[in-house]
């Protein structure tokens, strides 16, 4: 079902060699269709959106007016979802909340030594733009972790999209959530579509500043595509766990662990590394027990069985070393001292430390963001936080002693470009203080 691997014997090379994935292939008529969607609601608007709505989601309108989720839809949303899913909402966006105040970015200054003052200023976007996927699925925990640190940032205008159902209805919870996370408004459109209205704007729907949050593979080539015309955070592949255990390591929590991402998607990864000869069996003995309970077992079954591993290394330090390769979206270190490893982590998307932190608490209610870099990205992407809702703006007040201190500088660099320009503006300048001094 699941694959072994000796990196003892096999080498670390030969292991990242074998879990390599092969670049997926889209078919040329899916980048096609992308393509076309995006000409046309460029060129056609809300007749375009309404055509596509109908023709994919199959929910016909009788205009653009159809589209727009209004107060009243949240409002009974709201009311319809039990107290506990209720409680639960809130719960979770009081946490997320938290921990992104407390990640804000901050304005800042500098004085030199010429009493020159240098800086930055963050400013929030103005309007953002938030996919939450829909379809067979509802994702109310999407709609937190994308929406509440827009609000935190101080974002004013935060805009909902989601595929409607062929009635043109949207899940409760998802409108539930947007409601108490702070979405200023909301639209029933999903797909390329709701991208290219969303980065190009119609005749109803103003076009944002950035987009966010994540999709199918037609939303993920949209977003690629109109990057540079807007913002984006990321293109999201399938999810990964890799959990990290040595002998301490429970087999039936890692093993519930790698199956909570498998069951995600046939192409999900889940992988542990281990230095221990006893836990690989009974991890995989343990992953066989439970998956004949679990609902979504064929598709964990398929994760597993294309894109799962168990591999054996010679110490945690080796493990450690081989998941900094990996760059995996999840990492679990399941051992005795987790906090002896953390440092040695260079590479990972969220990092989970010990027995009581599931990676599921990382999916709804820790408080950090659970939209993360995948495939590897995270050599060099972060999660989603509020820094991805504003922009920094560089401040630069320069004293006349410390313009008289750069003149030198400026007029050799300034000769050796070829740029006189630049430097006769800094010059006229400081002849203008000396006549002034005289």
């Amino acid at each position: 079902m699941i694959r072994t691997l000796d990196a003892r014997r096999l080498g670390v090379d030969a292991v990242v060699a074998a879990l390599e994935r092969s670049p997926e292939t889209v078919a040329p008529e899916i980048h096609r269709t992308v393509d076309a969607i995006l000409a046309a609601v460029r060129a056609r608007g809300d007749a375009a959106l309404c055509e596509y709505t109908a023709q994919i989601d199959g929910f016909k309108t009788g205009g653009a007016d159809d589209l727009v989720l209004r107060a009243a839809d949240f409002e009974t949303a709201e009311r319809a979802i039990p107290p506990d899913v209720r409680a639960a909402l809130e719960y979770a966006a009081d946490r997320i909340e938290r921990y992104h105040a407390a990640a804000m970015p901050k304005s800042w200054r500098i004085t030199d030594e010429h009493g020159s003052v240098l800086g930055q200023e963050i400013r929030p976007l103005d309007r953002v733009g938030v996919y939450v996927p829909g379809g067979r699925a509802a994702y109310p925990s999407t709609v937190l972790m994308t929406v509440v640190p827009a609000r935190v940032a101080g974002v004013r205008e935060i805009v909902l999209v989601t595929p409607p159902g062929s009635t043109g209805r949207i899940e409760p919870t998802v409108l539930a959530a947007a409601r108490i996370a702070g979405v200023t408004e909301g639209y029933r459109i999903g797909g390329a579509q709701a991208i290219a209205a969303l980065a190009y704007g119609t005749q109803s729907i103003r076009r944002v500043d950035k987009i966010v949050g994540p999709g199918n593979i037609f939303v993920a080539l949209a977003k690629a595509r109109v990057y540079g015309e807007v913002g984006i955070d990321m293109v999201a592949g399938p999810s990964e766990v890799l959990v990290v255990a040595d002998a301490t390591a429970e087999p039936d929590c890692v093993a519930a662990d790698m199956l909570a991402q498998a069951e995600h998607d046939p192409m999900a990864r889940a992988v542990l590394i281990t230095d221990s000869d006893e836990l690989i069996p009974r991890v995989g003995a343990a992953l066989e027990r439970q998956l004949t309970a679990l609902p979504r077992r064929e598709i964990a079954a398929e994760a597993l069985r294309a894109n799962g591993a168990l591999i054996r290394v010679a110490s945690l330090d080796e493990a450690v070393a081989l998941a900094n390769r990996l760059a995996p979206e999840h990492l679990e270190l399941l051992v005795a001292v987790p906090a002896a490893l953390l440092p040695r982590v260079r590479h990972a998307g969220a990092v989970f430390l010990g027995r009581h932190t599931p990676e599921v608490v990382g999916d709804y209610v820790a408080g950090p963001n659970h939209v993360l870099p995948t495939a590897g990205t995270a050599r060099f992407a972060s999660p989603l936080g509020t820094e991805d809702f504003v922009k920094r703006s560089s401040v630069i007040d320069y004293s006349p002693g410390g313009l008289r201190a750069a003149a030198p500088h400026l007029k050799t660099l300034t000769r050796v470009e070829g740029l006189a320009g630049h430097g006769n503006a800094a010059e006229l300048r400081l002849r203008t203080d000396e006549r002034g001094r005289t």
